[in-house]
């Protein structure tokens, strides 16, 4: 069976930008043999949220590549002057491109990598392969959409794979009821309910904000009530100071403290990244809600302070209990469907690697995103987007990608575990092993 130098588990723009830069080392004459493995059929970004009149809130300077390597052809600046759009964009006079142009950037990425990406498989699990007293290797196994299990070795490993939708527990109970969704698949699931007469909105960050602004925007007109435990919607602050703790080098500042000055750094800066929207998308919410009161109508409320204490499901509908917490009142209201935008949880690989936990320990890691193992154990495990413990707010953004893919690429090409190893490789045994 083929050995992969590494195999990336997930493949957004995390391990995309990682695919650039090892294609980058291979043309500089240091090759890495890597595969990634993806399980959407083909590739998406956030696809349910690819909202109308939506940007980025992220200058597009923070791209794959350009802070590690500003000449690479995979650059959103070069990406546009192959789409002959270069002087268009220029005429825009911004920073922040639309969401569906950021999309198909990274889609156009992606595209240069189909070789090295297998789309449509879900890895289930990783386990540790031995050589005599150690682990050597590892072995990826995943299942494609016809429910065939593939199994692939690797020297290395590294997970990409995004968030999980964060569940609030009283909407737990009622996971699998359509009319229940979180945002991550808001257009989706929202398709499926075109009468829907009123809808509520449960958070109050950026994709809460969008959704009720979409909402709002709707032909059908649905009623909708933005529900939130803040006493105001507060914009994100992306003034110069602020916006220095997204600089790559802060990330050594971060990792360099004690685990309560991390926590006390993430505590003081959250609302950078967390229920913090656009000012501007905060002022289009203010005057809808405004423009309603012109019109003496009661069509949107905006419940803050107000708790989702339990929900039910029903023939009619899906039934919340409100406590409003100014008036320590409690009220229960019936809506067509809810949506939760309320984040997303950073612990998949936890569950991913369980076979491994035995050698990864506490699952820490080093500054160079690689987990510490226990003695007899070769392979290096690093993770993407899983490390704003210890590394900073800016871990789960484009802001560091292109430059902790330059950190990940050096720490690979040291581990003591690559391509200058010995291979068992069966002569032309090329494609995995279906089981």
């Amino acid at each position: 069976m083929h050995i992969h130098d590494l195999i990336g588990i997930g493949f957004g723009p995390s391990n995309i930008a990682l695919a650039i830069a090892l294609e980058e080392l291979r043309q500089a004459g240091q090759p890495v043999d890597a595969l990634f493995i993806e399980k959407q059929p083909g590739f998406a970004w956030h696809r349910d949220m690819l909202l109308g009149g939506t940007h980025m809130q992220i200058s597009f300077l923070k791209d794959l590549v350009t802070l590690r390597n500003p000449r690479s052809r995979f650059t959103f600046v070069n990406y546009l002057h192959e789409k002959n759009r270069l002087q268009d964009f220029i005429n825009l006079k911004t920073f922040f491109p639309s969401r569906h142009e950021f999309n198909d950037y990274l889609a156009w990425a992606a595209s240069h990598f189909d070789d090295r990406c297998v789309y449509g498989e879900d890895v289930i699990e990783v386990l540790p392969e031995r050589r005599g007293s150690e682990v050597s290797l590892l072995r990826v196994r995943s299942r494609d959409a016809e429910g065939h299990v593939q199994e692939r070795l690797a020297r290395n490993l590294v997970v990409g794979v995004g968030g999980a939708p964060n569940i609030p527990e009283c909407f737990r109970p009622l996971e699998g009821d359509p009319r229940v969704f979180h945002s991550s698949r808001y257009l989706r699931d929202m398709a499926g309910h075109p009468q829907a007469g009123r809808v509520a909105v449960v958070g109050a960050g950026q994709s809460a904000a969008e959704i009720f602004m979409n909402l709002h925007e709707l032909p059908q007109a649905p009623r909708v009530d933005l529900v939130m435990r803040a006493r105001s919607i507060r914009p994100s602050d992306d003034s110069p100071f602020v916006n220095e703790i997204f600089n790559a080098d802060f990330v050594d500042q971060v990792y360099s403290r004690t685990s309560d000055e991390r926590a006390a750094l993430l505590d003081e800066f959250w609302r950078t990244n967390y229920a913090a929207p656009d000012l501007a998308l905060i002022e289009r919410i203010f005057d809808v809600l405004y423009q309603q009161k012109v019109r003496n109508e009661q069509r949107h409320r905006f419940l803050r302070r107000h708790e989702v204490r339990s929900a039910r499901a029903a023939g009619d509908g899906v039934h919340l209990t409100l406590l409003d917490l100014n008036r320590d009142r409690e009220c229960t209201v019936r809506y067509d469907a809810v949506v939760l935008a309320t984040g997303y949880r950073r612990d998949l690989h936890r569950h991913l690697l369980e076979p491994l936990a035995p050698y990864l320990g506490s699952f820490d890691v080093d500054r160079d995103y690689r987990v510490r193992t226990r003695p007899g154990f070769r392979p290096a495990i690093f993770l993407q987007g899983a490390c704003e413990a210890t590394h900073g707010l800016s871990d789960t953004l484009l802001s560091i990608t292109a430059v902790r893919t330059a950190e990940i690429g050096t720490a690979l090409l040291s581990a003591a575990h690559l391509a200058a190893t010995p291979r068992a490789e069966a002569a032309g045994a090329m494609r995995p092993a279906a089981v």
